[in-house]
């Protein structure tokens, strides 16, 4: 019945208890989140946990911040991000503090995040991403349909990134609902600018929803069509009044 395993700060502190963890996660089937923030993991750490992590049937949220991870570990990582849905991946990944990941790296990430049918959080705080890598992930944000949250926060971005993300989340339909970018060199009017945009996209979102339970609970039920008009009419009575007209 343990859903959430809580091993952060260092506790997963050396190659046997990598693999004691490996091994413990083979025969689990009900963990969900995993945290190992702050385990000196590395990617050969990582790489005797990866076939437990990727064969296990109910975890949906990773947390490998400050793990001490480079460009091998997240190409392990993006095989736990599955494109087409068919099996089990993650909804929720941290990547926070892991400054061994180069743009190469990040690259490989931003395809997978595109590709992804479940990842709905992604944090990447206090790495070194910088501008470049902030605009492969913006690409990544527009194509994703499920993404909802992004932490970019400590980054090194600065207004060009602002302007990129701006135009992709004024240009284009996504599903981000939260961009966090505090601590980077980007002035208050653009985050603003950015904040209020996703602001909208949540109340548009909200307002369709109001309107499609609305039509739900109408009585009245219309059909169009280009050639005719149908209309099903029910009295308190339960007797129904058939009508077409033709158009």
């Amino acid at each position: 019945s343990l859903a959430q395993l809580n091993l952060n700060l260092g506790i997963v502190s050396n190659i046997n208890r990598v693999k004691q963890l490996a091994e413990a996660l083979k025969t689990n089937r009900s963990v969900q989140s995993l945290f190992l923030h702050g385990s000196p993991l590395t990617d050969a750490g990582l790489a005797l946990l990866n076939p437990a992590l990727s064969i296990h049937p109910s975890l949906v949220a990773l947390d490998l911040g400050d793990c001490m991870l480079g460009d091998e570990g997240i190409n392990l990582i993006c095989g736990l991000l599955p494109p087409d849905g068919a099996k089990s991946g993650l909804k929720e990944l941290t990547l926070s503090a892991n400054p061994g990941i180069t743009s190469k790296g990040w690259g490989r990430l931003a395809i997978a995040v595109a590709h992804s049918s479940q990842l709905r959080v992604l944090n990447l705080d206090y790495n070194p991403l910088g501008d470049q890598v902030a605009g492969m992930l913006a690409v990544a944000v527009a194509s994703s349909r499920t993404l909802e949250v992004l932490d970019l926060e400590g980054t090194g971005l600065t207004n060009q990134s602002a302007q990129t993300l701006l135009d992709m989340v004024e240009n284009y339909p996504t599903a981000l609902r939260t961009l966090i970018l505090a601590e980077n060199n980007i002035s208050p009017e653009l985050q603003q600018q950015i904040s209020d945009l996703l602001s909208e996209g949540e109340e548009e979102e909200e307002t369709e929803a109001h309107e499609v339970t609305a039509r739900e609970k109408n009585p009245w039920i219309c059909q169009n069509n280009s050639s005719s008009q149908m209309v099903l009419m029910t009295s308190g009575l339960g007797d129904s009044l058939l009508a077409e007209t033709e158009m």
